[in-house]
């Protein structure tokens, strides 16, 4: 068995951890010079020196949103210290820790762009290029896990009348540092994590800030300079933007803090995976290309419990791997894929909600663990995180102090702020 991982991020690692363990052959791709995926902070925006795409949306000061008593692998926890929520540079160096653990690094082509991946007979043919030299190579792999994250395709929505705006108009993956925004008047697009965090950044140095967002209700205080509206509705003339309510506002920038599309350019259209509004298809649970099982995707749930997610993910698939555990007929795959669709439909998710676990996670990784006979999540790890999203939400400015301390599989406590 040879396994192709794609990928040298959080996922990445607990693929080849589990593939590296199961006594297979294996070759990690990853197309920056060091692993860490989207922990990797590089000033580079558009192209990098070699002229490929930068994917990276790291920015300058960024602290964690989940305390680091959820973020560790379950075979390895982030080292106790003095707070829960930690630097991107932390997070770095607890996952190159993982690699040395697990002796992952040797496994690593670094600087390598995988540029297609096809089906061939029964293996997966796959071609990458040195970034380096910018020659050529191809392999052929038994197994193909594709670990290359969510934040490679930013989505820029079209704002009515915005070719009149003369200032910055930007997307959250180029953003580095606050600098220049600088005495500017800001406004920034979007309520999740990212806007918030971005919102509370600029606020620093920015002149005024308005954030701009659909959600019903933030509760949660922001510094005085920062003002809410609700959704733009148009763009008026050089600088000045319309909002739902009516209410117009001047700006000299417009940050978009609006997400990112599932991106796999390099899957040829032979290998049949589709993506219809963020839902990609046909994966049996949110994971398995159904009609080619020895495809695998890694990381797609998302509010989850990130890096046990992966982990989970790459156990149960390695099972598969090593023939401990079967799959359904893929009649049975579609059967059961459809089946969860209209569950969710059902419970109101959209179709850009299709693989968004939040409140369905604990049973969407119990059925993963029953199902591969291996070690759940602990309920504790998904009950802080939730905790924390609330806390993130309710009190922006403040949250990243609290400090916890898992007591057991089912509890914790709070011993600070």
């Amino acid at each position: 068995m040879r396994v192709a991982i794609i990928g040298a991020g959080a996922a990445g690692l607990a693929a080849a951890r589990h593939v590296s363990a199961s006594g297979f052959e294996l070759d990690v791709f990853e197309m920056r010079s060091q692993l860490g995926g989207t922990w990797v902070y590089t000033d580079e925006v558009g192209k990098d020196r070699y002229g490929y795409p930068v994917y990276s949306a790291m920015y300058k000061g960024l602290r964690t949103n989940l305390p680091k008593e959820v973020m560790g692998f379950p075979d390895f926890p982030i080292a106790e210290q003095e707070r829960s929520y930690l630097s991107q540079a932390d997070i770095l160096e607890f996952l190159s820790l993982y690699a040395e653990k697990f002796h992952l690094t040797d496994y690593i082509k670094f600087n390598t762009m995988v540029m297609d991946v096809r089906p061939a007979d029964t293996k997966w043919k796959l071609t990458y290029e040195s970034k380096l030299t910018g020659k050529s190579f191809t392999n052929y792999y038994d197994s193909v896990m594709i670990c290359n994250g969510h934040y490679n395709d930013p989505i820029m929505p079209i704002v009515p009348g915005q070719e009149q705006f003369t200032g910055l108009i930007d997307h959250s993956h180029n953003y580095r540092d606050p600098e220049k925004f600088r005495g500017q008047r800001v406004l920034v697009v979007g309520a999740g994590p990212s806007g918030l965090d971005l919102t509370l950044h600029i606020s620093g140095v920015a002149e005024h800030v308005v954030l701009s967002h659909r959600m019903s209700e933030l509760k949660t205080q922001y510094p005085a300079n920062v003002e809410i509206r609700p959704d733009v509705q148009r763009i008026l003339n050089f600088n000045k933007v319309e909002f739902v309510d009516g209410s117009c506002c001047c700006f000299d920038a417009i940050l978009f803090c609006t997400g990112y599309r599932y991106s796999f350019p390099f899957l040829h259209e032979s290998c049949e995976i589709t993506i219809d509004d963020n839902h990609i298809q046909p994966l049996y649970k949110h994971m398995i290309h159904i009609e080619r099982p020895t495809m695998c995707f890694v990381g797609i749930p998302f509010n989850v419990c990130t890096f046990q997610m992966f982990d989970l993910q790459a156990r149960y698939y390695c099972k598969y791997l090593e023939g401990s555990m079967s799959l359904p007929s893929a009649r049975e795959m579609r059967m059961h894929t459809q089946q969860d669709l209209e569950n969710r439909k059902a419970k109101g998710y959209t179709k850009r909600q299709m693989h968004m676990m939040g409140p369905d996670q604990e049973s969407y990784y119990n059925d993963l663990a029953q199902e591969a006979d291996t070690a759940p999540i602990p309920p504790v790890l998904i009950k802080l995180r939730d905790l924390s999203v609330k806390r993130l939400y309710d009190d922006l400015l403040n949250f990243r102090e609290d400090q916890y301390r898992i007591v057991d599989e089912n509890n914790f406590i709070k011993i600070s702020n």
